[in-house]
């Protein structure tokens, strides 16, 4: 497949369809320079986005965080993402806004003076983690932590914040690992590099509290839908030394979607019933 610069299709920026190959920004972007930049990832489920408009919402929610308000309603941004779609021909796609402090009058870490821009491209894209949803992913442990919510807005989707995942997830793939698991500022179990952590142990579901790290719409629905099975969720601080006492393990997010876990650094688990029912049935749901 052609890179990402190079294909056929449309990006829908500022309002209007650019050519895919068109879609460009100038080299003194403020964003490229001082991650001033916000998005959101979506996938579109037989011609239907899934939670669109909670996607819409949160990326206005993660602009105002990062004191950028982004120009557009949420009603504005989910119908441009339609038209992206439309445009490209997609019915089953990955849906990737963006939205940035462009180029303009100032080029410090001040950008009052510069627009806020928003992009919106679609391309289709399998599964994240290859074949893990039939074996589970084998995690690595990262060395970097989570950061307080006292550094940096951590309820915002902002591009900053994935620097050391992709660092750390480099350095997974290094050891023959598909993502690294972080720890929080704190020393507690906190998410993959994209993807929100749950554990099984007793027929019960545990994850951590997400004080430090993004509360993902994914997380959130398999929160419901366990509820929906009468399985109880506790969401609590976990210790690393509790890894090695639970017995199932799966990752959440809109591009991992529900992958099981069968390792984190020397732990092991099983791709179990439960698991396998949460990944069923979340299919199921995102495809109704």
């Amino acid at each position: 497949m052609a890179g990402y610069d190079d294909r056929d299709g449309f990006i829908w920026m500022d309002g209007k369809l650019v050519e895919w190959r068109s879609a460009n920004v100038h080299i003194l972007t403020h964003a490229l320079h001082y991650a001033s930049s916000v998005f959101e990832g979506e996938r579109c489920y037989n011609g239907k986005i899934f939670k669109s408009h909670e996607h819409s919402l949160r990326l206005l929610e993660s602009g105002r965080l990062l004191d950028m308000p982004i120009p557009y309603t949420a009603e504005q941004i989910s119908a441009a993402k339609e038209e992206v779609l439309k445009a490209n021909g997609l019915t089953d796609a990955y849906v990737r806004a963006i939205a940035f402090r462009g180029a303009g009058d100032e080029m410090g870490v001040a950008s009052l003076g510069n627009p806020v821009r928003l992009a919106i491209a679609c391309w289709s894209w399998g599964a994240y983690y290859g074949d893990a949803k039939m074996k589970g992913a084998k995690l690595d442990i990262a060395k970097w932590k989570r950061p307080s919510p006292e550094t940096i807005p951590t309820a915002a989707k902002a591009a900053g914040l994935y620097m050391i995942c992709t660092m750390s997830k480099h350095a997974a793939m290094a050891k023959g690992c598909s993502d690294a698991l972080f720890y929080d500022y704190r020393g507690y179990v906190a998410e993959a590099t994209g993807a929100n952590i749950f554990f099984v142990k007793d027929g019960e579901v545990h994850t951590p509290n997400p004080d430090c790290i993004l509360n993902g719409i994914t997380r959130q629905t398999v929160i419901g839908m366990l509820k929906d099975m009468q399985i109880k969720v506790h969401e609590r601080y976990i210790m690393p030394e509790e890894l090695a006492t639970f017995e199932q393990c799966w990752l959440t997010g809109t591009a991992a979607e529900v992958t099981p876990v069968g390792q984190i650094g020397d732990y092991m688990f099983e791709v179990g019933d439960l698991t396998r029912r949460v990944a069923t049935e979340y299919e199921k749901l995102v495809r109704s």
